[in-house]
């Protein structure tokens, strides 16, 4: 089919949000109040931090302040994979931690299985299905890497099913397919917004104060008390947690950090029967291919297929803008590419499109830290995998605030920091020949030049 008949009648709005199970606003934030802890930032690092900081001490008053609408923004408009790995992916966090390794894939998946039953004992329902994730190869250079892979995780003990050509077809059935992983019990599928507004929903139920459309403009410290002020109002308190994602930081440090990469999506129609037979799928795992450019896909609930991924794009300067939230360009890109994939699926058409921005750092996986004496912690750069990370951030934000060492807060990972990025304009210039040169590596057998080498050396070697 045409990719720009297939997108002619598609929203250019997030599917997720586009629902009428979405809440009204809760009410700005007026005047002056005082609290122990505010939360800033209505996404999952702020939802998860204000739940259990009252699961922790339930008589804390806690406040959460959130700019626009809970959920608004990466919140929901991912692709609703909720992964065990808090380090993007075994291969990064073993490059980078490899003596806590171990540790790491252990405490993901302790992660996941709580987000589990926290759904369960708030009744929170977001679609949530533990299926697993297909990692599957679609060049013959992508199959000696889920090797390789396959190596690393038989070491680890880990829950990988091998799949070859027939196999991996038999569980999603695509012609690109060569070969295949089943990650079986480290990512579940779920609606990313009604998980953010059930979240808030249990916020209020434990009497968490939740103001939206309350962006900070400000905050000063007198060395007791912070105070945080918006447009109609302020709030004084002891503790800080910073989950603003991408966004300005109150913390002017975070800016060396943070770059916004910004990410697109499409989804379908629903699948008739016929068509959803044609394609098997019957354990809906989500699927990744291995390139470094690479697409994430995945059913909803009532069997649409959301398309992302491929390009991650930078843009000179590193500002956030509304309008960057959509790209023709990509999207003709990837409806040709899900042509391409599902061949059988050719007519059917697209019902959504949109693109977010992704908090991005140097080593692609959350980093923590604390200011003004202990009192303010923030954690951010969970570049794209952050549905199930997120808790676990805000896990170690409330270890931090504690002042209380923790397994989590003694992890190397938790106390270093990735390298800062360049300042503008080098920095605009090194991202976009890093893109270059990523997307020359997928056009010629995965070889990377002297350039993506010399990053690998550094710590600093990436994909999309």
């Amino acid at each position: 089919m045409d990719p720009l008949k297939a997108l002619a009648d598609a929203e250019r709005k997030p599917y997720w949000l586009d629902s009428p199970a979405r809440p009204e606003p809760r009410q700005r934030l007026f005047g002056h109040t005082t609290a122990d802890l505010v939360v800033v930032g209505g996404g999952f690092s702020g939802l998860w931090t204000a739940l259990m900081a009252k699961e922790r001490d339930p008589s804390l008053d806690v406040v959460l302040l959130e700019g626009r609408r809970i959920g608004w923004a990466a919140t929901g408009r991912n692709g609703g994979f909720c992964m065990a790995t808090l380090t993007h992916g075994l291969a990064n966090g073993l490059e980078r931690w490899p003596e806590e390794i171990d540790r790491l894939e252990r405490m993901g998946v302790e992660n996941l299985d709580e987000i589990e039953r926290t759904l369960e004992r708030y009744g929170v329902d977001c679609s949530f299905e533990r299926t697993g994730e297909l990692h599957v190869a679609t060049e013959e250079w992508q199959l000696d890497g889920l090797n390789e892979h396959l190596d690393l995780i038989s070491d680890l003990g880990l829950d990988y099913l091998p799949l070859d050509q027939e196999q991996v077809r038999a569980e999603v059935n695509s012609p690109t397919y060569l070969g295949g992983l089943w990650e079986r019990s480290g990512c579940a599928m779920l609606d990313p917004a009604r998980l953010a507004w059930g979240l808030r929903e249990a916020c209020l139920r434990l009497g968490v104060r939740v103001h939206e459309r309350t962006p900070v403009r400000s905050m000063s410290d007198d060395g007791t008390t912070m105070t945080l002020r918006t447009p109609h109002g302020s709030v004084g308190a002891r503790h800080v947690a910073l989950g603003t994602g991408v966004f300005p930081p109150l913390l002017r440090r975070l800016r060396h950090f943070v770059v916004p990469v910004y990410d697109y999506v499409l989804m379908t129609e629903p699948l008739t029967e016929a068509q959803l037979d044609a394609v098997g799928w019957r354990n809906r795992q989500g699927v990744g291919d291995s390139g470094n450019q690479f697409h994430y896909y995945r059913l909803t609930d009532d069997n649409r297929i959301l398309w992302g991924g491929y390009d991650a794009v930078y843009y000179n300067g590193g500002l956030v803008k509304p309008e960057y939230d959509q790209r023709d360009e990509t999207f003709v890109k990837l409806a040709q590419h899900f042509y391409d994939t599902f061949p059988q699926l050719d007519g059917v058409r697209f019902t959504h499109r949109w693109g977010g921005v992704i908090d991005t750092c140097s080593r692609f996986s959350a980093f923590y830290g604390q200011a003004h004496g202990g009192r303010l912690v923030y954690a951010a750069g969970y570049t794209g995998m952050g549905v199930g990370a997120t808790r676990f951030g805000a896990n170690v934000m409330l270890d931090l605030l504690s002042g209380k060492p923790t397994d989590r807060t003694e992890l190397r990972m938790v106390k270093e920091k990735p390298i800062p990025f360049p300042p503008e304009p080098v920095r605009s210039g090194v991202i976009q020949f890093t893109r270059w040169s990523i997307a020359q590596a997928d056009q010629h057998q995965g070889r990377r030049n002297l350039w993506l080498r010399a990053l690998d050396r550094m710590g600093l070697g990436f994909d999309s």
